[in-house]
């Protein structure tokens, strides 16, 4: 498989019969509509709880009688333990079933929103939010899934629209939250989770059969605690560095000791029979090269949800806001979102004709356009709102093609795994976003009254980081080879 057409869907297609073959088993016949339907709406559900309580955080400190400080755990727990779900239960499902450990991943959004939604007391609301961070796994193991499920024409589109899901979650969460917080109490947010929540998990049961592809095996308990330790040492920094000032000894204390726990985690995978992390494979060019472009394009993305609702709900006396409200704001994101779901069909023929490398670098190149007119247009609100549609095209292409290339370079027993790596590799972006993003925007202000507010030349520096980040996503995307035949 070296021609271009075969590069993406075609790998993902070929692994998925291989790992029929080697479990000497076929997927279950079914009804694919139903099935990516059922998979999609859990997906949207995952997605949406990520970005619900953005709009209200600033008015929880007072609704829970409580600091600025705590209520940003509600947000650090989530990321926290979503860093360390996600690879370690993509690995899970390659060993015991994926959809096995999607009804977890399900069952934990249900189980974290119904305890949000019965209290107000916050240590209890941040575990919650810690259970709902398990639910993150849902989306690459959906894909995993899915790709072992549908037949083979239907894979391509089912990724794209899958992957979809992660903007038009977002695109959808923000006017609701907005809407809830001016309208009523925000714990029907929680409550609208756990409807969502229960709803995926009867329908995956009913619906959706499991993989047939399984390899059994031992869990790697060393591996699962050091790339715990060490995501976790990463992580917290990032998300609480503005808190504690970049230069204190607890933040770069724990950057450095998260850095070197990931390096012991490599030479001890690399010991290990069965490991979580497959260094080899995650080593290999065409896989390092696609995680590091979709840390690229998690900046990218959450750049734009920091970069957009805000912007647009600042006074104009602010120098570039038009003073909307919070739904406003919101509604500000939703082009971007239906802009990547109504394009998912088209970015799936992109992968099937030009291949997922090509496809990654066409999103990277249109997400950086989308950037540059985001410096240059800011005197109208379509003109925002146009701008961050086109961002959101491509970000959808390029999350489109990401699984693609993942599967086509991935041994069939390693697919759940690969791909929670991959999504890790963006939520690691989301990250770097909200700390440099924050970073930029808290450094560059202008007074309004009383407030201190983001400059424009604050927002217009963000955007030429995420335009550059953008850049070097489509180069490093070129030189990942075509085809799916390095995997063995």
């Amino acid at each position: 498989m070296t021609q271009a057409a075969a590069s993406a869907t075609a790998g993902q297609v070929e692994t998925a019969r291989r790992s029929g073959a080697e479990t000497g088993s076929r997927a279950p016949a079914g009804r694919p509509s139903v099935q990516l339907a059922v998979v999609g709406f859990a997906a949207l559900m995952v997605s949406m709880s990520q970005g619900l309580l953005v709009p209200v955080l600033s008015i929880l400190p007072t609704e829970l009688n409580t600091t600025h400080t705590n209520v940003e755990w509600l947000l650090t727990s989530t990321l926290l333990v979503a860093a360390v779900a996600v690879p370690v239960m993509g690995r899970l499902g390659d060993m015991f079933g994926k959809r096995r450990m999607l009804l977890i991943a399900m069952g934990a959004l249900t189980v974290g929103s119904l305890l949000d939604a019965l209290t107000s007391n916050v240590a209890l609301m941040i575990v919650g939010r810690a259970i709902q961070g398990v639910s993150t796994a849902a989306i690459p193991l959906g894909i995993s899934l899915l790709v072992s499920l549908l037949p083979r024409e239907r894979v391509g589109s089912a990724i794209a629209l899958i992957s979809s899901m992660l903007g038009v979650g977002a695109a959808l969460s923000l006017p609701l939250a907005g809407l809830v917080a001016e309208h009523t109490d925000f714990h029907a947010l929680f409550w609208i989770m756990v409807v969502g929540g229960a709803l995926s998990f009867v329908t995956l049961l009913a619906f959706v059969p499991e993989s047939p592809s399984r390899t059994g095996g031992r869990v790697d308990l060393v591996g699962a605690a050091l790339l715990s330790a060490g995501l976790v040492a990463l992580m917290l920094p990032l998300a609480e560095g503005a808190n504690w000032g970049w230069g204190s000894p607890w933040v770069i204390g724990l950057l450095v000791l998260g850095v070197l726990l990931l390096l012991v985690l490599g030479l001890v995978e690399r010991r290990i029979r069965d490991p979580l992390v497959d260094m080899v494979a995650f080593l290999r060019r065409p896989l390092l090269l696609t995680n590091i472009a979709s840390m690229l394009f998690g900046f990218a993305l959450f750049a734009s949800m920091i970069g957009t609702a805000s912007f647009v709900q600042a006074p104009a006396e602010a120098g570039y806001g038009f003073g909307s409200s919070m739904v406003v704001g919101g509604l500000a994101m939703l082009p971007s979102g239906l802009g990547m779901l109504l394009l998912a069909p088209v970015a799936a023929r992109l992968v099937a004709r030009y291949g997922g490398a090509r496809t990654l670098a066409l999103g990277a190149v249109i997400v950086a356009f989308g950037w540059v007119t985001r410096i240059l247009f800011t005197g109208e609100l379509w003109q925002i709102i146009v701008c961050n549609a086109v961002v959101g095209v491509g970000t959808g292409i390029g999350y489109a093609a990401m699984p693609s290339l993942i599967n086509a370079f991935t041994p069939p027993t390693e697919i759940a795994a690969a791909n929670g790596l991959n999504a890790l590799f963006r939520s690691i972006g989301s990250s770097l976003a909200s700390a440099i993003g924050g970073s930029i925007l808290a450094a560059q202000t202008v007074a309004v009254g009383a407030a201190e507010l983001p400059s424009l030349g604050g927002y217009r520096e963000l955007f030429a980081l995420c335009a550059g980040a953008a850049v070097i996503a489509a180069v490093l995307t070129l030189a990942i080879p075509r085809g799916g035949d390095t995997v063995r």
